[in-house]
C-alpha cells in the first residue's frame, strides 16, 4: 500500500465516489440529475429566446387612459416606447419618468405590461385650482401650489390668483418668512377650503401677505379671509354669515369666532 503510485491512489478515490453516489442516490440518480439539469439549461435558453428573441412578445400596441385635456397621440410621444421592442425590455420606469418630466400636466402615470404585445399607460392629469395672468395668457396651479401649463384660454370656473406685496412692511416681513412660492401655496390652501357655493362664485384670490388673503367674488361682494389656518371653520363661518346678511357686500372671517359683515 505504501508503494502505490498516485495514479492507483486517484483510481480507488474515483471509485470510492463513485460507490458514495450510488448509496446515496442509487445506481441511476446521477444520470438522472444530469438529465434534469440539462432540461433546465433548454428550458431557460427557450424562456429566454421566446422573451427576447421571438417576434411573439414584442410591444405593438400603446394604449392610452385617463387623459383630459391631454391627447393620447401626445402621451404615446412622450413616452416614446420603442415600436417592435421585446416586451419585457421596456423599462417601465423609465417611462413614467419621461412623461412627467416631457408633459408637466402630468400628476402620476402607470406603465404596465399587458401580454402578449400592448404597452398601457394610466394617467391622471393635474387640475387646476387658481391661474395666474400672465400676459395675454394664464398659467394653472394645481392643489400642490405647482404652475404646470400655460394655456391661451382661462380655465373655466377657476379663480385667478394675484399677488399684491405692495406694502412695505407687511410685504417684506412676509417674505422674509415665506417665499413666494409658499405664499402661492397658501393660496391654494384657502380656495382649495372654500364652500362649494362660493368657491363657484370666486373670480379672484388676492395675497397681500400670509395672512392677508381675500377673495372677490363674481357679483362684486368680497371675503377677507386671512391666512390659511382654520380653513374649515372659516368656511362655516361664511356660509352661516351670508344667510344672515345676505344683502352685504363684504364679509370678514379672518377670526372666525368674530366675524363681521358690511355694506348693502
Amino acid at each position: 500500500m505504501a508503494g502505490s503510485t498516485t495514479a492507483e491512489r486517484g483510481e480507488r478515490q474515483q471509485e470510492s465516489s463513485a460507490a458514495l453516489l450510488v448509496r446515496r442516490f442509487g445506481p441511476g440518480r446521477p444520470r438522472t440529475v444530469v438529465v434534469i439539469a440539462a432540461v433546465a439549461v433548454v428550458l431557460g435558453a427557450a424562456t429566454l429566446w421566446l422573451l427576447y428573441g421571438s417576434p411573439w412578445l414584442r410591444v405593438r400596441q400603446v394604449s392610452v387612459s385617463g387623459t383630459a385635456v391631454l391627447t393620447p397621440a401626445q402621451v404615446r410621444a412622450a413616452a416614446d416606447v420603442p415600436e417592435g421592442a421585446p416586451l419585457i425590455s421596456v423599462d417601465t420606469a423609465d417611462v413614467e419618468a419621461r412623461l412627467r418630466r416631457e408633459l408637466p400636466r402630468v400628476d402620476t402615470v402607470e406603465v404596465v405590461r399587458s401580454w402578449p404585445h400592448e404597452i398601457g399607460l394610466k394617467v391622471i392629469e393635474r387640475t387646476p385650482v387658481l391661474m395666474v395672468r400672465k400676459g395675454g395668457k394664464f398659467v394653472e396651479v394645481d392643489q400642490e401650489g405647482v404652475r404646470f401649463a400655460t394655456v391661451s384660454r382661462a380655465p373655466k370656473g377657476v379663480p385667478a390668483l394675484e399677488l399684491h406685496l405692495s406694502r412695505p412692511g407687511s410685504a417684506a416681513a412676509s417674505l422674509r418668512r415665506f417665499d413666494g412660492k409658499r405664499l402661492v401655496r397658501e393660496a391654494v390652501r384657502v380656495a382649495d377650503a372654500l364652500p362649494a357655493a362660493v368657491a363657484r362664485g370666486t373670480r379672484t384670490v388676492k395675497v397681500r401677505s400670509y395672512d392677508d388673503i381675500s377673495l372677490e367674488l363674481g357679483d362684486g361682494r368680497t371675503v377677507a379671509w386671512g391666512s390659511g389656518e382654520r380653513g374649515a371653520a372659516k368656511a362655516r363661518t361664511l356660509v352661516a354669515l351670508m344667510k344672515a346678511a345676505p344683502g352685504a357686500r363684504h364679509f370678514d372671517v379672518s377670526v372666525p369666532t368674530a366675524p363681521a359683515s358690511s355694506g348693502s
